[in-house]
């Protein structure tokens, strides 16, 4: 129950004289949280029951992670594995965390893990790392647009002191493709983030060094104006084939051998009727529809793992871009899933709130110098949901799965 006074900030509330973000500045956090969702109740005549109910510090959450908080959503947690990774930073055996509304997800990851693990494991790398930011800058013409190229690459020294001043772990390490369209200018910034996940790092990098190029070309008598410090040119949160050529985030390859009586034991299915549907379904399906993801359901895992470690959610569309491979051998497949656009981190953002701690903590992934051992386990993980779906479709296993488990 509500204290007196509390009914009346509600009544404040609910006549407009203050509004909800204001409630953490007049009351607790418990109190605020409350308030709100009794506000959010009043107005729908929705009664909630669950929402309200939950472990994490609001007090932290409400620091870093939320605004106008008023509870949490559970996602069921499951886990994958035993899965065997054979990897730089990542070797062992893992039991992955992955939550998910989806019926019958982890039962397929899982079946993948057991079979990739029997086989002697996954190996993976991480084979390229790095965070970008690509503003647009508007100059007064295209001469001026190209004279703007040609001062970032001249003085790119210059303007990575300047960027890296703002940061103790960030590096700017290029300013590459630099994109001209019109009298418009996109530079793509690219760094080094540690084990953070990095975008506000780069954020606040880039917008240091763009003020700097400002002025510095405000003295050569050449005008121009950063138009958004985010000209999508990055690309940040959206399926794009600049990242899938280029990389953003961790790139990683993960991949397998497997031989044919392995694949007629525990997948119940044969190589080359991996590789057709592979063929037919990933590559030639995928390019058909103009997809940028050719591959089965990266998503599904990528989205699950990130939810469970506390990444950035938008996240998922960019882990959803790569490439599956399956080619017949001389005794079995060769299965590989390439992902060159997995931003993730092990400390920061999500990374905090106590839920999503422990499961970086049961893959021993919390904290500094753990994100590319994070990233094999992501990329392994990714392979073995995808082998088991596709080793599925091959004997069209997929709605017996689905009806057997009640989905």
């Amino acid at each position: 129950m509500m204290e007196k006074g509390n009914n009346e900030i509600l009544e404040k509330l609910l006549k407009k004289e203050i509004k909800p973000y204001q409630l953490d500045d007049l009351v607790g956090e418990k109190e605020a949280i409350e308030l709100r969702r009794k506000y959010i109740e009043k107005i729908s005549q929705v009664e909630t029951k669950h929402i309200g109910h939950y472990t994490i510090d609001e007090k932290e959450a409400m620091k870093k992670n939320i605004e106008n908080m008023i509870g949490a959503v559970q996602i069921p947690l499951g886990f994958a594995g035993p899965l065997k990774i054979n990897g730089k930073y990542a070797n062992g055996e893992f039991y992955v965390p992955l939550a998910t509304t989806e019926g019958a997800l982890v039962a397929s990851v899982n079946r993948g893990c057991s079979i990739v693990t029997k086989c002697g494991g996954v190996t993976v790398r991480v084979i390229d790392d790095k965070m970008t930011r690509a503003p647009v800058i508007k100059t007064e013409s295209v001469i001026d647009a190209v004279k703007l190229k040609e001062w970032i690459k001249e003085n790119f020294q210059r303007i990575k002191e300047v960027a890296e001043s703002t940061t103790r772990h960030g590096k700017l390490i290029d300013i590459n493709p630099i994109l001209i369209v019109g009298r418009y200018v996109y530079p793509r910034f690219v760094y080094k983030t540690g084990d953070a996940m990095g975008m506000n790092m780069v954020t606040i990098a880039t917008e240091k060094a763009c003020n700097f190029i400002e002025e510095e070309l405000k003295k050569e008598n050449i005008n121009i104006h950063t138009v958004a410090l985010s000209g999508n040119a990055c690309v940040d949160k959206k399926p794009a084939g600049i990242n899938l050529i280029e990389g953003r985030g961790k790139s990683i390859i993960a991949e397998v051998f497997l031989k044919e009586e392995e694949i007629k034991k525990y997948l119940k299915t044969t190589s080359k009727a991996i590789e057709q549907v592979n063929m037919y379904k990933n590559l030639i399906g995928s390019a058909i529809s103009n997809s940028m993801g050719f591959n089965a359901h990266y998503a599904n895992i990528i989205g699950a793992l990130f939810l469970a470690t506390g990444q950035d959610e938008a996240h998922i569309v960019e882990g959803s871009l790569g490439i599956t491979v399956a080619e017949c051998t001389e005794d079995g497949v060769y299965f590989s899933v390439t992902l060159p656009d997995v931003p993730v981190g092990t400390v920061g953002g999500g990374t905090r709130v106590e839920t999503q701690k422990e499961c970086l903590e049961l893959l021993g992934c919390h904290g500094g110098d753990k994100a590319l051992k994070f990233a094999e386990i992501v990329g392994a993980t990714v392979l073995a949901g995808e082998l088991s779906l596709i080793g599925a479709l091959s004997v069209g296993h997929l709605a017996r799965a689905h009806a057997q488990l009640g989905r």
